[in-house]
């Protein structure tokens, strides 16, 4: 007998905030395990809800049509509009895939909270409210009987908050070290096969892993916002961006770089945080490590990250060349998280 003979069938509104690269792939993503979410796990779904500067709030609870989503059909865009978009399309999940901001997370903090305020789960693969509002967050979503997750904030849709949460139960996290920024990693291995920075700097935003403005990555402040996040969830102690050692690879000529790569011990910008008496000691900065370091094999898109713990002292999880369904899946799999 199949599962969706056996349990009933529950249909949930949902609601994208931010329809950029993420959110569009995450719809194509739900749209192509529809049949499965519904046999496997008894969950069906309408859009109700899509938001963007671009499209204004736009919100149906008979449901949208997101192939027929245009500009034409919007409302006025406001930040002071999501608590009434999200009780016009009777929100049951939030997806939240706005733009990042590092210095406190905003407007993305007051939307998740929003939704978990009028009693909607809330979802995001942005970091910055795990950053500055997990623990309201995590507590509003308790008091309120709903889930507040983020899986794809950090290497994309790989298990890393999941797996302590749910798979790894009372062990003790040391550390961890690794590369979680893709875009410097390529513009540091193109600068290894010939090219210049700025040359790298254009690959990385032909290939789409680069925005425009790249900045945040060259410096160091995605990485140092990742580290940051993963301090306060699986470390439990408090960090703010700031506390954080920095430095980007802006600095690091492409000769530099391949005479590091000449001499088998290259360059990466290599994040790390360590439990100490008084906290946690965190780092981000490029480093030169020996080929005899899995980190330093790591190249192009692909990123890697250990954790020493009291039980295992080095789990390595690698990530091989990601793309946008990676992070689409890490916001799917919080969604039946949520509602299972």
């Amino acid at each position: 007998m199949s599962a969706s003979a056996t349990r009933p069938i529950r249909k949930f509104n949902l609601c994208f905030l931010g329809y950029g690269n993420v959110n569009r792939t995450l719809m194509r993503l739900l749209a192509e395990r529809s049949e499965e979410l519904r046999a496997r796990y008894g969950i069906d779904y309408r859009v109700t809800g899509v938001a963007s500067r671009r499209l204004g709030w736009i919100a149906d609870t008979e449901g949208i049509d997101v192939v027929q989503v245009l500009p034409s059909t919007a409302v006025g865009y406001n930040d002071s509009n999501v608590r009434d978009w999200l009780r016009t399309a009777k929100a049951d999940v939030l997806f939240e895939a706005t733009a990042l901001n590092v210095s406190d997370g905003q407007p993305a903090v007051d939307y998740l909270r929003a939704a978990l305020e009028l009693n909607a789960h809330a979802i995001t693969a942005n970091k910055g409210p795990v950053v500055f509002a997990y623990d309201e967050l995590s507590a509003l979503a308790e008091r309120n009987g709903k889930r507040f997750l983020f899986e794809s904030a950090v290497m994309d849709g790989v298990p890393i908050f999941s797996l302590f949460r749910d798979t790894l139960p009372a062990i003790h996290l040391k550390g961890f070290r690794g590369i979680l920024n893709s875009t410097t990693n390529v513009i540091l291995t193109g600068m290894e096969e010939g090219l210049t920075f700025e040359q790298s700097l254009a690959h990385a935003r032909e290939i789409g892993v680069a925005e425009t403005d790249a900045t945040a990555d060259i410096e160091g402040w995605d990485a140092t916002v990742k580290v940051t996040a993963l301090v306060n969830v699986l470390m439990g102690v408090r960090l703010r961006p700031a506390e954080v050692q920095r430095q980007g690879i802006q600095d690091l000529s492409a000769e530099v770089v391949r005479q590091a790569r000449a001499e088998a011990r290259p360059y990466k910008l290599l994040c790390q945080a360590r439990r100490t008496e008084t906290g946690v000691k965190a780092s981000v900065g490029p480093q030169q490590l020996p080929l005899t370091d899995p980190i330093a094999l790591v190249s192009g898109t692909s990123s890697i990250i250990q954790f020493e713990t009291d039980i295992f002292p080095t789990l390595t999880i690698t990530e091989e060349n990601p793309g946008l369904f990676a992070t689409a899946y890490g916001m799917l799999a919080d969604f039946v998280r949520a509602v299972s």
